[in-house]
């Protein structure tokens, strides 16, 4: 797996770009064909291959930020929950009890063991079954062959990534990934949000700064560039440079004290469906999750530091107005949160145009390099198991 640059090496590729009115190019584009964002048999067929095959990050470690933490969604269209047992270890199982099918959790919480709210069976945190009512009933039953069925889990780089085929959880590209989330980032929340668009469309927008000028005229491009990018590659997965056009400031800083905070974005894409988006006060993980051909779960964790409280949006601004903060605090947050609506927008207007019949294929240029490193990754996943 190629290693990440540096940040100091980072920011020299991006001055560099400033000055040369350039940016990161890849060796060539990429026509993915439309009929592969609309079809329902290709969906099953990435489903099958891809989220219930491969190892897919499933939440920020510190979700589980204790012994008996534990949090419950679907991943792949599969009920799963992630627990941490007292050893401080993380497993994770298919989400149904081994007597009637009964979910046994849902979001998130903190518990000793998991006790069926049907009728009472009860199972450790390790997935044994401890406890069965009225065991005199089930002539037959041995409890240590009905313990919740566990899928493959791994932590890595501040990450637990789940594989429903449990044979390749340590997967080696999981194992040698690049410290991205460290030990001191605390989970503030958790939200989700069904949307009507298709889930690469959606993994799509996160991928190239072409559109900056175009699409965020008052909002972003003011403060960022129009199309300057490092993108990096790492096997399956890449990181992309967001740069604000503050990291000009950093041209009489000596390269080995140059920081990159306040300076620019960082945007990993954990293959297929994660985006983590890197900020000075707070990290943004978006687990992008497939519902059908044309709706897609964003699930969306915010990280920050001990002690920094996060506030909804609402209770922000409206904390900031109160002050008599009309500037910089106010002017951010709608910043951001119109940006975000400005992107929300076009993916929206994609996924219209995919019943156009105006196009075969959607085509991606040298600088959507890594929305090309996307699909081809996809389309070797899906190949290795034909």
């Amino acid at each position: 797996m190629a290693t990440l640059a540096d940040d100091q090496t980072v920011v020299q590729r991006i001055l560099d770009h400033i000055d040369n009115e350039t940016t990161d190019l890849s060796e060539a584009g990429w026509r993915e064909p439309v009929a592969n964002y609309r079809s329902e048999a290709r969906l099953a067929t990435e489903m099958e291959t891809v989220f219930r095959r491969h190892p897919i990050p499933f939440c920020p470690s510190a979700a589980l930020p204790e012994k008996g933490s534990y949090l419950a969604r679907d991943a792949g269209g599969t009920p799963i929950v992630a627990v941490r047992g007292n050893d401080g270890r993380v497993r994770a199982f298919r989400n149904a009890c081994r007597h009637r099918g009964t979910q046994l959790a849902s979001g998130t919480g903190c518990e000793k063991a998991f006790v069926c709210r049907y009728h009472g069976w009860t199972y450790g945190l390790d997935g044994a079954l401890r406890h069965v009512p009225h065991e005199y009933g089930f002539l037959g039953l041995d409890k240590s062959e009905r313990g919740l069925v566990p899928v493959g889990c791994i932590e890595q780089s501040g990450l637990v990534f789940v594989a429903q085929d449990i044979t390749r959880a340590a997967d080696a590209s999981i194992l040698a990934l690049p410290p991205i989330i460290g030990p001191d980032w605390v989970l503030l929340a958790n939200v989700e949000e069904q949307v009507a668009i298709n889930w690469k469309v959606l993994v799509e927008s996160f991928l190239e700064g072409y559109h900056i000028r175009s699409t965020h005229a008052q909002t972003f491009y003011p403060v960022q560039f129009d199309n300057l990018n490092v993108v990096e590659m790492f096997g399956r997965n890449t990181r992309i440079a967001y740069p604000y056009r503050a990291i000009n400031k950093l041209r009489d800083v000596p390269p080995a004290e140059r920081s990159v905070d306040g300076k620019l974005t960082y945007v990993y894409h954990l293959f297929p469906n994660v985006m983590i988006a890197t900020f000075p006060a707070n990290l943004f993980i978006v687990v992008i999750e497939p519902l059908a051909v044309d709706r897609t779960l964003f699930v969306n964790y915010v990280l920050g530091k001990p002690g920094v409280p996060f506030e909804p949006r609402a209770e922000r601004v409206a904390a900031a107005a109160a002050h008599g903060d009309q500037g910089g605090q106010k002017r951010g947050l709608e910043l951001v949160d119109a940006g975000a609506a400005e992107d929300r927008a076009m993916s929206t207007a994609i996924q219209r145009g995919l019943a156009s019949g105006a196009n075969e294929f959607f085509e991606f240029g040298r600088f959507e390099g890594a929305i090309g490193h996307f699909h081809r990754t996809l389309h070797a996943a899906i190949d290795e198991t034909r």
